[in-house]
């Protein structure tokens, strides 16, 4: 992490500490994250499996220790557009033809995208027996200011769209606590009193509202068609080190809305689950196996990666769970929606696609003002400007190539770029984006990870969280009847500014809240 840059609002914060302060700081942040379930398993590197074989460790999870400031009109209106997206993308999930389309384009050069594809079809061609789909979505930001004109404004850029296993839900909640917290104990200095406060430091409701998001689905799949009693269903990586994240999700559903949740590895679900003639799912609790349970919801912490698919039984288990009664969170369609084709068809300059699903123009206006742009790397015209730019270091150094992949570690950056094509068979170039960087203020902050103090400058992603719940082809004309459509509270992570990177559970970022200034 490197210095940060002077700037006439946050060159001086967070301010110097004293020892006995930070101290004091640390020491209550510690306490607070554990009693408040704001923590991570430890990654393997930080406590070997030798020194932790039952897998029971845990410590805090990575997190600054003042809230990081951002403009206050960027927040607002990030908030503010994720209805609109919410409504975007559950149109695009539902439009199989035109989804189809771009995805055709991936089939013969991403093995995963065609994988996925194919459970659809297949599922297609029996015909599918739930018409409901539920949506826990993160659109994922970052302030951009034009360094070529230090008098412009502010604004938000989307980075990606997050349409399977959005985390951090339960986190981001207790992280704004915890400023909170820490502001109401005295932990700060007085000289940040002009800027921390109760009004500048926002709550993230995120954990209650994305389990009112399960609670909706639950609710609208009905009365059990078994007889057995209901249940949501998690299924979750194995091992799992995000694991406090999703119990917030399962603690607040079970206690608001007293809904059974269970946890189902991705591994255990043949064998765990099972299908009535009418393909309702049924689960099998392990510890009970004289018991069922029909499943209502689905909600996939696991499956977003093609290594977790380890041999093809775990597909014939996607397919299993595709295929049931169950309400998926999210549907097949509903995640490839989230490839970054996707994003990219709708943000290429010029492009007509985003008009086509959403015909308000007022609507449509505000989310392209939010798309950085970015280019397809195959044959058409904006694709051979794209690979000019993507080939050539000094053009190549103001962007960013991703794959269609969601998590952390899979995108190259700046000058990486051309060498990174240069050993890519250029059949393979297509399944690449090629976007714009976004350029972040600068600003300063302190992470503590894995009990290290790390100061320096940094990056923040705001990410805002939606929920849709919405029947296809419910309404006249084949149109979506949307069921439920809200924001859903918000995350923002930070990592250093030497770092491209910023998945926390990846390891390159922290959780933060927000601090709202008027910049």
């Amino acid at each position: 992490m490197s210095p940060m840059a002077p700037n006439s609002v946050s060159s001086d914060y967070p301010p110097h500490l004293t020892p006995e302060r930070l101290e004091y700081l640390i020491s209550n942040l510690k306490d607070w994250s554990i009693a408040h379930g704001l923590a991570v398993r430890p990654a393997p590197s930080f406590v070997s499996p030798e020194n932790d074989p039952s897998g029971v460790l845990a410590n805090s999870a990575p997190v600054t220790l003042f809230p990081s400031l951002f403009p206050k009109s960027c927040f607002e209106e990030a908030l503010a557009i994720q209805s609109t997206y919410n409504e975007l993308y559950c149109a695009i999930a539902n439009d199989e033809e035109w989804l189809g389309s771009v995805v055709q384009e991936l089939l013969d050069i991403d093995d995963f995208v065609a994988q996925l594809w194919d459970v659809h079809i297949k599922i297609k061609n029996e015909g599918y027996v739930q018409n409901l789909s539920l949506g826990l979505f993160r659109s994922d930001y970052m302030v951009h200011t034009n360094p070529e004109d230090p008098n412009a404004g502010s604004e938000v850029k989307q980075v990606e769209f997050n349409t399977i296993a959005s985390s951090f839900g339960g986190l981001s909640s207790q992280v704004s606590a915890l400023h909170r917290h820490l502001l109401s104990i005295g932990a700060y200095p007085p000289e940040t009193s002009s800027l921390l406060n109760d009004d500048t430091l926002p709550e993230s409701k995120s954990a209650v509202s994305l389990a009112a998001g399960l609670a909706a689905a639950h609710k609208a799949y009905g009365p059990s068609k078994s007889s057995n009693p209901t249940c949501v269903l998690f299924v979750v990586q194995d091992p799992e080190r995000n694991v406090f994240d999703q119990r917030h999700l399962e603690y607040a559903l079970h206690s608001h809305d007293k809904v059974q949740v269970f946890r189902l590895p991705f591994g255990q679900i043949l064998k765990d689950t099972e299908l009535a003639n009418d393909r309702t799912l049924l689960y099998v609790p392990p510890f009970a196996p004289d018991t069922r349970y029909e499943v209502t919801t689905i909600y996939f912490r696991a499956g977003y990666s093609p290594d977790e698919y380890k041999s093809e039984e775990y597909w014939t288990a996607r397919y299993h769970l595709e295929r049931s009664a169950a309400i998926k969170c999210p549907s097949i369609l509903t995640h490839l929606a989230g490839c970054k084709k996707v994003q990219q068809v709708l943000a290429t300059p010029h492009s007509p696609h985003l008009s086509k699903f959403l015909s308000d123009e007022s609507k449509a206006s505000r989310v392209l003002k939010t798309f950085a742009p970015i280019y397809p790397l195959d044959e058409s015209e904006a694709g051979k400007e794209a690979q000019k730019l993507a080939n050539n270091p000094d053009s190549a150094s103001r962007y960013v190539l991703k794959p269609q992949r969601e998590g952390g570690g899979n995108n190259v950056y700046r000058k990486a770029i051309p060498p990174f094509l240069k050993d890519l068979p250029k059949s393979k170039w297509p399944a690449y984006i090629l976007m714009e960087m976004i350029e972040p203020p600068p600003l300063t902050n302190t992470i503590l990870r894995n009990g290290e103090i790390q100061k320096g400058g940094v990056i923040c992603e705001l990410g805002v969280y939606g929920v849709c719940l919405w029947e296809a082809n419910g309404g006249e004309g084949g149109q979506n009847k949307i069921l439920e459509n809200f924001e859903a509270g918000y995350l923002l992570r930070t990592k250093g500014d030497q770092s491209e990177e910023g998945g926390v559970a990846a390891g390159f970022g922290s959780v933060d809240s927000c601090c709202l200034v008027d910049i």
